[in-house]
């Protein structure tokens, strides 16, 4: 092993004998060491926290404060807490030592001092703080490396998740962007949730996230669904609506197989509460499993009501687009159709709060109208 290089570095030396600071300064000096000599524990402190030095040697006894204080301020101070701090003292017993080194001190040098053990110990810290900050940097670089990697491995995850939820989008013209709209709907009610504290703990950060990539994947049981019941223009028949309504459990299957290889995927996880309970209702009344209240995943609650409002204001092959004020009408107050009971009251109230944000990520996604 090639050995380090000598180093040179910023040392304060604090000791209120005159005499012993020149012996010390002189010989650190000597070495090509920058040195900084005070007399007393307080104007140590000051002159360290104005500029941190590499190292300091520290006396112990000293009339305004000791060594030990002096050494527990550093301590206490994020700027000066790794600062190695080595103490020289005439004060020889084990008791002295071992309250040195509990107050911080990385090593004990007795009085009177030979100057070669000085450097030798100052040389043996200086290496070992290079080494601690070298350590250091490496592990912070390796973690930016393995974050740099993470993220590109979760960003094309999550672009071939867009991509094939976006394969039963491609089959209907008249839902473009459904599945981005919907994505930025759900992330505002959730930071509004999360903002107002509404579900405590529930909606953090990590949610709000796996919410906004999660929910592209509600509808994409609906590549089960055949295409002349999918693009009907008529009321469906009640056989029609029962092959419909499967595309809750056929998403649902499907993403639970990929789940069973990645169990710990909290993505894919919330993927399947959403692809499996998007047309539950508050009130029992959805499918397929006829959830109610908090049993039906909050996930799937916050984005139902994000899902409805898209579906409202755009056109689909039943029925035509809603305009804004129509869209807020019947989500809030219902129309025979559609009732506010079958909402979790707690998200259509942050809905009514945010509505105008709805609209501006309408207007900024809505699909041009055909000529």
């Amino acid at each position: 092993m090639t050995p380090l290089p000598h180093l040179t570095a910023d040392i304060l030396v604090v000791d209120d004998t005159p005499a012993n600071l020149e012996v010390l300064v002189g010989a650190l000096k000597g070495r090509g060491h920058r040195v900084r000599p005070v007399l007393c524990g307080r104007l140590a402190l000051e002159t360290a926290r104005r500029k941190p030095p590499a190292l300091v040697l520290l006396d112990i006894n000293m009339p305004d404060m000791n060594g030990y204080e002096v050494c527990a301020e550093f301590k206490k101070d994020p700027r000066l807490a790794e600062i190695p701090i080595i103490f020289l003292s005439a004060n020889t017993s084990t008791e002295d030592k071992v309250q040195a080194f509990a107050a911080g001190g990385v090593d004990y040098v007795t009085k009177p001092f030979q100057v070669d053990e000085v450097h030798a110990r100052v040389e043996a810290h200086l290496k070992i703080r290079r080494l601690q900050a070298e350590l250091h940097q490496h592990n912070h670089q390796l973690e930016r490396l393995v974050e740099d990697q993470v993220r590109e491995i979760s960003d094309s995850q999550i672009a071939t998740i867009l991509a094939l939820a976006k394969l039963s989008e491609y089959r209907d013209a008249d839902t473009g962007n459904h599945i981005v709209r919907v994505q930025r709907y759900c992330r505002a009610l959730a930071e509004h949730l999360a903002r107002d504290g509404i579900f405590g703990a529930a909606i953090d950060d990590h949610f709000v996230e796996n919410l906004f990539h999660a929910s592209a994947l509600h509808d994409i049981g609906k590549v089960g669904i055949p295409d002349g019941i999918l693009l009907k223009a008529r009321t469906l028949t009640s056989n029609e609506s029962r092959i419909m309504k499967t595309h809750s459990a056929i998403g649902a299957s499907t993403l639970e197989a990929v789940m069973a290889s990645y169990p710990k995927n909290l993505l894919v996880r919330m993927g399947v509460q959403v692809a499996r309970s998007h047309h539950e209702r508050w009130d029992g009344t959805g499918y397929p499993d006829g959830l109610s209240g908090e049993a039906i995943p909050l996930a799937a609650r916050i984005l139902i009501v994000a899902d409805q409002y898209d579906a409202l204001r755009n056109k689909r092959p039943y029925k035509p687009a809603f305009d804004a004020a129509k869209t807020y009408a019947i989500l809030v107050e219902g129309d025979g159709r559609s009732d506010p009971r079958h909402l979790d009251p707690r998200v259509l109230a942050a809905f009514k709060t945010i509505a105008e944000d709805f609209e501006e990520i309408h207007e900024e996604l809505k699909v041009p109208a055909r000529q």
